[in-house]
């Protein structure tokens, strides 16, 4: 299960090394950086230009739509904060613009295309499609130990969606009081009227049910499966679909067992034991490690062959 000493990934490494970087520079008349290296060697194993669609329909046919995708994989490994940062590194970056395929001479796109791309680019679901193109061709015929599952935090500067939960209301009190008897101004309740009367009377204020036992002839919703018994019974796109993906604010113990809260996301990532991550999930902050186990083991399975999944006490469950 050694897949890290292939001939033909040596081969192919040092013909990058040796034939293309050198060429660049010598093209250029400058030297290639360590990090454009890096990105010289990412955007030849990813080849995200296969998997943009570049078709039209009705309208101005797209432009510039390879090279963008390549300046966004850039954006990453050169670690811009921001789409102004990568056009500005753009604008003075001659060899940069040339990796990414931009003409030297030729103007850049303006921020507002950049962004309207990047939304093309993720309803498309670029990123995920490259990657699992990428994991089943390089590691689909191989039989991996273990895979080691985790979440980590990931910070937004985005503010935190405000959470609304709804409460299912109590019988009324003066229903419980008459118990269904008549009275000058009303005829006979039953508790399900009761009930659904409850539930229309009190759309903006939510009353909050008392713990405890029931009161004699108060309804209650009944208790609902959790999520990962729902899950167990669902199909991949129907788990995905119900995780919550909006911006929240989570809570989670580091590696010294500190709590520390943040605002953003979660990234739940299914790691080979080479180090190569198998499958990847973003949810909300506050979502719960144990709630994207099944969700990560099929898509992994879909994938590779493994043998091993190595979780931590965070997806200590009965059911799972």
């Amino acid at each position: 299960m050694n897949i890290h000493e292939q001939t033909s990934l040596r081969q192919r490494l040092q013909t990058i090394q040796l034939e293309l970087i050198e060429g660049l520079g010598r093209e250029m008349g400058e030297v290639v950086t360590p990090k454009l290296e890096r990105l010289v060697h990412i955007l030849d194993w990813v080849r995200i230009e296969q998997f943009v669609n570049d078709g039209c329909g009705v309208g101005r046919p797209p432009r510039d739509r390879f090279a963008i995708a390549n300046a966004f994989v850039a954006k990453v490994v050169l670690n811009l904060p921001t789409t102004v940062a990568l056009i500005d590194r753009l604008k003075v970056d001659r060899t940069l613009r040339r990796i990414c395929g931009f003409g030297v001479y030729r103007k850049l796109p303006d921020e507002s295309i950049f962004s309207r791309v990047f939304a093309e680019f993720t309803n498309q679901r670029l990123a995920e499609r490259v990657h699992e193109a990428l994991i089943k061709e390089q590691l689909g015929d191989h039989l991996i130990g273990h895979i080691s599952r985790d979440g980590t935090a990931i910070t937004a500067r985005e503010k935190p969606k405000s959470k609304s939960v709804e409460v299912i209301p109590a019988l009324p009190i003066d229903a419980q009081q008459n118990n269904g008897q008549k009275t000058a101004d009303q005829s006979e309740v039953t508790p399900r009227e009761a009930y659904q009367a409850a539930l229309n009377q009190n759309r903006a204020g939510i009353i909050k049910l008392r713990r405890g036992r029931p009161r004699k002839g108060e309804l209650r919703k009944p208790k609902e499966l959790t999520r990962i018994a729902r899950q167990r019974q669902q199909g991949l796109a129907v788990m995905l679909e119900e995780l919550p993906k909006e911006c929240d604010r989570g809570t989670k113990c580091n590696a010294q067992g500190y709590k520390f809260s943040w605002n953003g996301y979660k990234l739940h990532l299914d790691t080979a034991d080479c180090g190569v991550p198998i499958s990847a999930i973003l949810t909300s902050a506050s979502v719960h490690d144990s709630q994207v186990a099944v969700p990560l083991s099929r898509l992994s399975a879909q994938r590779v062959t493994n043998l091993y999944d190595v979780m931590d006490a965070a997806y200590c469950s009965e059911e799972l």
